[in-house]
């Protein structure tokens, strides 16, 4: 899932797996889609020829995985552009200024899952009724709730989502006297992420110069409150997040990081982060599904086969991330847009973005087919993450979402970003993002 920073943290990038099979589908993606374009080129002409635009952030990897070109073959009249914004915090906020005019919009919309509460709150009304078109017990039970409304409609047909793992460099682990073998870095982690911080003080005590164990301690926060169901809000819709057990745990657990200078303070998607995987300088990063394509291309080809990735600090499931795609009734071809959500996060098609970007599906059928179940990443010594996040994914709690857990998660990493940088003490740091929060949910 790209290079950027999303609300949820989630990016998306190519990601090279080999697997021992093919689907049928996968076997006929070998055509692509054509560049970006605004979404005003919808419509149809005088030959009843439809053009139908996907608007998105970042990488969903429809075009990587040539869906758009296929659909094109199976549906002749139709041509599917896409309209792609890097950025999801410049995306989402263009997003409601075009729900609120009514005019604007593409025929499909990417929503990304710190959004989807907020959306489903207060813009339902703008989209179209999905459950008439899909099953949704296809999907991971809770993917599906989260795009839910109170009277049963579902305005969002899920994408990709980020079951939990860890990512280690092999080589500063070994130069640091640490396992590499990732049945053996699983077990030192087994207790969780307290656990984690402790490898981190035992690698410290050898680390190879000028290295880091672990990247930033605001990803290592995000990851703890990713595997508690209860995180910023109450079923209620109260937000919660300044006695939320699993914010103080992750806050303290980046405050000691930051203390014990474990991490490297480095931002995740900014220049600095990816000077720091390019280098070598970064031990461990907590790794959603999504996460294994930025390191690879991040890392470069120089730092191929010295990562691997293992399960997850922890005996708790973990998701971290994940999109949908959602079709605005005041679309000129809103049954059309629907057909092809439809097809776009069938297992199929969701296998095939798997294989080509490393997006990990939210479609459970996918799971047994084998550009899912038999992938491994050559990059991360062949690390068997079909089955590694397949498992992971089957476990995972249903999350408690809020309209502005985005917000609420942003402006708490700054502030520990601030902790590792700029020495900013926990105290204070805690004080201005709450600050911060408050302002913004009122």
């Amino acid at each position: 899932m790209r290079i950027t920073r999303t609300v949820a943290g989630r990016s998306r990038r190519v990601a090279v797996l080999v697997t021992t099979g093919l689907t049928a589908s996968a076997l006929l993606l070998t055509g692509c889609s054509s560049d970006s374009d605004s979404s005003d080129n919808t419509g149809s002409d005088a030959n009843g020829k439809i053009t139908l635009t996907v608007a998105d952030f970042g990488q969903f990897g429809y075009k990587e995985a040539g869906l758009f070109a296929k659909y094109h073959e199976l549906h002749p009249n139709i041509t599917v552009k896409e309209d792609v914004t890097s950025d999801e915090k410049v995306y989402y906020p263009k997003l409601l200024q075009q729900l609120n005019s009514g005019s604007g919009l593409a025929d499909v919309q990417g929503i990304e899952v710190g959004r989807i509460k907020e959306i489903v709150d207060t813009k339902a009304d703008r989209f179209a009724d999905l459950s008439k078109v899909i099953d949704v017990n296809e999907w991971v039970s809770w993917k599906e709730k989260q795009a839910t409304t109170a009277d049963g409609a579902v305005i969002g047909a899920g994408t990709d989502i980020g079951p939990m793992s860890l990512c280690y460099n092999t080589e500063l682990f070994k130069k640091a006297g640490l396992p590499t073998d990732r049945e053996e870095v699983a077990q030192k982690v087994a207790g969780g992420w307290e656990d984690y911080l402790r490898l981190g003080e035992e690698y410290k005590k050898n680390a190879p110069e000028g290295t880091y164990f672990m990247d930033s301690a605001s990803a290592m926060f995000n990851a703890v409150v990713s595997s508690n169901a209860k995180q910023y809000y109450d079923e209620s819709g109260k937000a919660i997040y300044k006695d939320s057990p699993s914010v103080k745990q992750g806050w303290d657990l980046a405050a000691e990081a930051a203390s014990k200078k474990l991490t490297q303070g480095l931002a995740q998607f900014t220049d600095p982060w990816k000077a720091g995987l390019r280098k070598g300088t970064i031990a461990t990063v907590a790794c959603p599904a999504w996460m294994a394509g930025q390191i690879s291309i991040n890392s470069g080809d120089a730092n191929k086969g010295k990562w691997n990735i293992t399960t997850a600090p922890g005996a708790t499931a973990a998701n971290w991330g994940g999109s949908f795609l959602s079709v605005p009734k005041s679309g000129k071809h809103v049954d059309e847009a629907t057909e092809l959500v439809k097809w776009l996060t069938a297992p199929e098609q969701q296998a095939a973005v798997f294989k080509a970007i490393g997006s990990f599906p939210s479609n459970k059928g996918a799971y047994d087919l084998p550009d899912v179940k038999n992938a491994k990443l050559p990059y991360f010594n062949d690390a068997p993450i079909g089955q590694i996040y397949a498992d992971e994914a089957k476990s995972i709690p249903e999350t408690v979402l809020g309209p502005k857990d985005g917000v609420i998660k942003d402006s708490i990493s700054t502030q520990i970003n601030n902790m590792e940088q700029r020495g900013t003490s926990p105290d204070d740091a805690w004080k201005a993002a709450t600050n911060v929060v408050d302002k913004a949910i009122g």
